[in-house]
């Protein structure tokens, strides 16, 4: 199923989509198991909201060899979890805001987990049971802030809008092997294979679960390809996951 949130006609709703152009409305409330109302609304109607409401993200740092190296860092020999707070997120054809002097902003296209179970110390075996799905998300990082004095990954992750995420959440998806890509202003930048991950998904929410509770609807960033570049206002950036869809976002300074 693909689940969605939108807003129509002033109102938050919940569905699933039917085809690429066609939302089946759910009852108000119900969620991702919701009951169907019996009435199609078209795609271009509504507003896609981000498909989940997070308490918190969790972003896993350099979890692609190929990105560790150009950052400059050694590959984990574990899974690196910063928790940042969820006033970050924005969904489909919102703007990514570049703050006014903040330097270099890069986009990083992800694969992004869902928790759909409240979850503690769950085992690797366990873990995608309480998945409710997945959805894109693109980890937007300023780099200067990252670098600079600690701790500053957090900070240069937490800017508000600098997480995109949606535009819907798909369930009964196999993670291990889907193509990443982030397209800048028509430009591909970023091309890989979650197959390609150092630690696969149920790794992460098992691990994440180690250290925190993890509540429905919390959202797990599980790492991003190869060929990160910077954002410059005027862009639009595209994450496209197979099996999924494209999360788009124009950038603006300000």
């Amino acid at each position: 199923m693909v689940y969605v949130r939108y807003q129509h006609s002033g109102k938050m709703c919940e569905g699933a989509l039917l085809d690429s152009d066609t939302i089946e409305e759910f009852e108000p409330g119900s969620g991702i198991n919701g009951s169907p109302m019996g009435r199609a609304i078209p795609l271009a109607d509504v507003r896609l909201l981000p498909p989940c409401e997070p308490s918190k993200l969790i972003i896993v740092a350099r979890n692609y060899a190929e990105h560790a190296k150009e950052t400059g860092s050694e590959p984990p020999s574990e899974p690196h979890l910063h928790p940042i707070p969820a006033s970050s997120v924005i969904g489909h054809g919102e703007a990514i805001a570049l703050p006014p002097g903040i330097g270099r902003v890069d986009h990083e296209a992800e694969l992004v987990v869902v928790i759909g179970r409240r979850c503690r110390s769950v085992t690797e075996e366990e873990a995608l049971g309480y998945v409710a799905g997945y959805t894109c998300g693109n980890d937007v990082s300023a780099r200067d802030v990252q670098w600079g004095t600690p701790p500053a990954f957090a900070r240069a992750k937490s800017i508000d809008t600098f997480s995109p995420l949606g535009p819907w959440l798909v369930t009964d998806l196999d993670p291990s092997d889907l193509l990443v890509e982030c397209i800048v202003s028509g430009e591909v930048r970023q091309s890989g294979r979650t197959r390609d991950m150092l630690f696969p998904v149920q790794r992460l929410v098992m691990e994440s679960s180690r250290w925190m509770t993890l509540e429905p609807g919390d959202c797990i960033y599980t790492g991003t390809p190869s060929g990160i570049t910077p954002l410059k206002g005027g862009d639009v950036c595209e994450v496209r996951i197979e099996g999924i869809g494209s999360l788009m976002n124009p950038v603006i300074v300000g």
